[in-house]
């Protein structure tokens, strides 16, 4: 376990988890924020993007109220898990990337408890200094809630993620640590 609040448990990803990663990241309705419509995965897929590498990012299950519903990875910043380069090695920069797989639990503010949740455990336990992520702009719901929960917008990314046939533009958000 890596931790558990407020009703929200997440844990390191686990051989078992496979088929809950086929089955969110072959439903249109995610896929229209993460991966993208034309880019389903089967079995092959999540093996290779989940199982079958090693670079440094964390990559876990969350839970909400004994249901799993959702995937979250993190990694600490720097040459193998981020091509972002407005962070020097002097502070620890950690990035998130999230979704809630069942999509009947989006609109319920379990993203919002998710992300201030990692955040905190981010800071508490890994000494983070920052925490960044890098939606895409059009993800308006994703932004309303990252802003919702104390990260600030810092730049564009322009054409950063290839996503459904176009590079698309994303937004570099982070959330400093108070001193």
């Amino acid at each position: 376990m890596i931790f558990e609040k407020e009703g929200i448990k997440v844990r390191q990803l686990q051989q078992e988890d496979k088929l809950l990663l086929v089955k969110w990241l072959s439903n249109p309705a995610v896929l229209e924020y993460y991966e993208g419509r034309d880019n389903p995965f089967d079995l092959d897929k999540v093996n290779k993007k989940f199982y079958d590498r090693d670079n440094e990012v964390i990559r876990c299950i969350f839970e909400y109220e004994e249901k799993e519903i959702g995937y979250i990875q993190f990694y600490q910043l720097n040459d193998k898990t981020s091509s972002i380069e407005d962070y020097g090695v002097e502070e620890t920069v950690f990035g998130i990337d999230q979704f809630i797989g069942e999509t009947e639990y989006w609109n319920r503010g379990i993203g919002s408890l998710l992300v201030k949740s990692m955040v905190l455990y981010l800071i508490g336990q890994k000494q983070a200094n920052r925490v960044i992520m890098d939606p895409q702009i059009t993800n308006v719901r994703a932004l309303k809630c990252y802003e919702k929960c104390g990260f600030k917008k810092i730049r564009i990314l322009p054409k950063h993620e290839l996503h459904e046939g176009k590079y698309r533009d994303c937004r570099l958000i982070e959330y400093k640590k108070s001193m």
